[in-house]
Formats: C-alpha cells, structure tokens, sequence
C-alpha cells in the first residue's frame, strides 16, 4: 500500500484519537487503552514499510500523548509523592532513557581524558586539585591515612555542607541544559576528569585500593546522581535545539516539565550520598573489607536498579493493566 493511500485511509480515525486525547472532556480509560492499541499497531505498520516517513513521526507523538493520558486518568491508590517515585519518574526515565545513556558516555569517556592525562602529565593533578589539597593528601597517604580529608569537621556539619555543595552542583549541572546541553556537559566534563584524575593519582601512589573503599562508599550514589543530572540537562538542552513537530516554545515547557521531574528524582540519593561521607566514609580505614565492599555494592546497586531496571518494570506493568500487551 502507498503511504499516501495508509494516510488516507486512516486520517479521520487519527483526528478522531486527536480529539478524544486533546479535548477537554475527560476520556474513559478503556476506551483510551483500545485507542492505544490501535495507534500502536498503525505505527508498527508505518515502521515496516515507511521507515524513513513522518507518519512514524506523527503516530508516535500521538501514543505517547495517549499513553500518558491514560496514566493521568487511571486513579492511584498511593499519595502524590509517593507516585512521583514509583511511578512518574520511572516511566520518563523509560521514555528518555537514550539520555541517560548518552550522559554515561559522556561520563566515561570524560573519565578517560582525567586518566590518560594524569597518567601522560604529572602536573594535571595539580592543576585540577591544586596544589594544597594534593600536598594534604601525600602527607596523608604518608601517615597510612589516604582518604583521612574526610574525617576532618564534625559528622553532622559535614553531612549538611558536603550535601548542601552537592545540590548546588546538581542544579547547576542541571540549569545549565538551558544553553543548548553545552553547559551540563562542561560540568561534566570538569568532574568525570577530576574523578578521573584524582583516582589515578592513588593509583600512582600505590594506594588506589584504599581510596577506592572509602570514597566509593558515598561516591557511587553522588556521582551516579551527577550522571543522571546531566542526563535531565541533556534533555533540556534537546527540548529546545530538536523541537521535531512542536513550536519550540511549547517544546521546551515540555523540556522543562520531563526534566525537572528527572532532576528532582536524584534529591534523595544526594542526600543518602552526603549522610555516608559525613557519617561513614570517615571510618572506612577500620572498616574490615566486606563491610566497606558491602556498601559500596549496595549503594550502586539501588541506584543502578532505580534509574536502569525499574523504569522498564514499571512500563512493562503498565503496558499490561491497560491491556496492550498480554500479561
């Protein structure tokens, strides 16, 4: 069949799901999900034998509006917060998840550039670190103590402080997306290669084992959340250079509602992240092994669950309830 004949054929059912899903008058939920189904089984036919089309375009954007209503009109037994996690974050995360893979790249490979560059130049680490907090941690390695810096203030003071710097990080990491992505990726940037860096430079000194099971205690959910507030500046930075079918007014509010619901999503894993460095890292040097192992392995795995398994769950399960696909 011709594209021209699939449009034709299909174009008043299509502006009929328009004005169920757009009108203002609330949709019954089952009929949404058989509208959904139509919809998806339209676009699957479009993607086989018109690849290259804007009908994919068109078809796609309109199940995802149908999805969402879907969602929006299908009452929750949970409270509003409670929701936002376990279900409005995840099925973005989902949605978006390219994002989330591009800013890990970005991530590794910006971690590359701190290695390699430490490893080729022995001034690097001097000049990302400086000069004083490189002299204290020699002499701390000196004393047996790689990563004593984080015993220094009190345990609640460097809970709030550590925290408080931690968020400011994220919000810029993630307002920065305004200027086209470009902004969110220079803080990136700048962190993975001081992460990068920083981790060859015990390396070097023959104490990277040591650093690695003190600072990764807290490290594996702060800089995880680092990368998934990148990910929430990417699709900022996207919403107004790709705007696809929409004004790109309309695509960046949008941008910003998807995003900051990301963004906010990582609150509470900075958090937790700034407790462990101002409670727990401190006492990774009388830690025996398994213990310090134990919770850096948690740690990454709660949050490596939340943002790269759970979301595919939670759409998978929601796929079923409204009936698209079998259970």
């Amino acid at each position: 069949m011709r594209e021209q004949t699939f449009i034709k054929q299909n174009k008043d059912k299509w502006l009929e799901f328009e004005s169920k899903i757009f009108g203002k008058k609330a949709s019954n939920p089952d009929e949404l999900s058989s509208l959904y189904i139509h919809l998806m089984n339209d676009l699957a036919y479009a993607q086989t034998f018109y690849p290259k089309s804007k009908t994919i375009l068109y078809l796609n954007n309109l199940a995802a509006k149908t999805f969402q209503k879907i969602y929006a009109t299908k009452k929750e037994d949970t409270n509003r917060l409670v929701r936002f996690f376990k279900t409005e974050v995840p099925l973005l995360v989902y949605e978006y998840r390219r994002y989330l893979y591009y800013a890990f790249a970005f991530f590794f490979v910006f971690v590359a550039v701190g290695v390699i560059s430490a490893r080729y130049d022995d001034d690097f680490v001097r000049l990302i670190l400086g000069d004083h907090y490189v002299n204290m941690t020699l002499e701390n390695i000196e004393k047996g103590d790689p990563v004593a810096v984080y015993k220094s203030g009190s345990n609640w003071g460097s809970h709030i402080g550590i925290t408080l710097n931690n968020l400011k990080v994220g919000f810029y990491n993630y307002i920065l997306g305004f200027f086209g992505g470009l902004g969110t990726i220079w803080i990136l940037f700048s962190n993975s290669v001081m992460l990068g860096a920083f981790q060859y430079f015990f390396y070097k000194h023959g104490v990277l084992w040591p650093s690695v099971r003190g600072i990764w205690i807290h490290g594996s959910m702060e800089i995880f959340a680092i990368v998934v507030e990148a990910m929430a500046g990417l699709i900022l930075g996207a919403s107004i250079l790709f705007p696809q079918t929409y004004s790109r007014y309309e695509s960046l509010k949008r941008g910003v509602k998807v995003s900051l619901k990301i963004f906010l999503s990582t609150f509470p894993f900075t958090i937790a992240a700034g407790f462990l460095e101002g409670y727990v890292t401190r006492y990774s040097n009388i830690m025996p092994n398994w213990l310090s192992v134990g919770i850096i392995l948690t740690t990454l795995g709660a949050i490596s669950y939340y943002y790269f398994i759970y979301p595919k769950k939670v759409y998978q399960q929601k796929q079923k309830e409204y009936g698209v696909i079998k259970a």
